[in-house]
């Protein structure tokens, strides 16, 4: 296989001219969002030249301590940008989702690096870090999409909730049809995207190792495993969000506690 070909600073910077085709749609159907994109855009391009500088060093050092604390900082920031995407209130609710996707990238690192793939260096950079970056990523928009179904359902329909109680079903059994809406609501487009892969969509992780040289089926078994784990973590973190957001929503008595589901802005 040939090596992947360079792309020079002057051709990256016409790829940008394509920005010219959504900004005239958003000019014509006055969609104000051309600064929010602007920023955005600006924001990406200084992110991953800093993390490509990073990047370079943590693979240089491959330092297990040093890979676990950055790992812990992408679950942070993960955990920080659902709070904030939802509108929830961070003193309740930060730590239980940074416990979440933590617990589901350890269960998920340990078994797919150290059982599947076999590595015998674990927090392999090359491994560790794409790998946790890929399902940490994927499990942050479908959490969202989950989180905020479960909060806005439970704050519309409180109703429905007190009236499963009061004739006699468990808190567990009267939850049971918002849980079951919002891991359905989170889901769905992921489930949706894995059902066409390979038809309609070529992922990116399997695209870039292609033209980083590797073979295709060797790209594809990657993906293939990518998938199931970008599934599991995303499945996992979001039944967990859901689960210890619960110790604070409620009180001893199972009542909703008071503002507990109002958002902040």
């Amino acid at each position: 296989m040939n090596e992947t070909l360079d792309i020079s600073i002057y051709s990256l910077a016409l790829g940008f001219l394509l920005m010219v085709l959504p900004i005239i749609g958003f000019i014509y159907f006055k969609v104000r969002i051309i600064k929010e994109t602007l920023i955005s855009i600006l924001r990406m391009i200084i992110q991953l030249s800093l993390i490509a500088v990073y990047l370079e060093y943590i693979f240089e050092w491959n330092n297990a301590w040093i890979n676990a604390s950055w790992v812990i900082a992408m679950v942070m920031v993960g955990a920080y940008t659902t709070v904030k995407r939802v509108g929830l209130n961070y003193k309740y609710f930060l730590l239980p989702f940074f416990i979440a996707g933590f617990t589901s990238i350890v269960i998920l690192d340990a078994f797919f690096l150290g059982w599947i793939i076999r590595l015998d260096y674990v927090f392999d950079a090359r491994y560790f870090i794409p790998i946790t970056g890929m399902v940490l990523g994927n499990a942050l928009n479908h959490n969202i999409v989950g989180v905020s179904n479960y909060f806005d359902r439970l704050d519309k329909e409180q109703d429905l909730y007190y009236f499963l109680l009061i004739n006699g079903s468990s808190r567990k059994k009267a939850l049971e049809p918002f849980i079951s809406s919002s891991i359905r609501k989170g889901l769905n487009p992921l489930i949706a995207t894995m059902s066409v892969i390979g038809l309609i969509s070529l992922p990116g992780m399997m695209t870039g190792q292609i033209l980083g040289g590797s073979s295709p089926v060797v790209a594809i078994k990657y993906q293939i495993l990518i998938m199931l784990a970008v599934f599991v973590g995303s499945t996992l973190n979001l039944m967990i969000c859901i689960l210890l957001a619960n110790r604070h929503i409620f009180d001893s008595f199972g009542s909703i506690k008071p503002n507990i589901l109002k958002k902040t802005r």
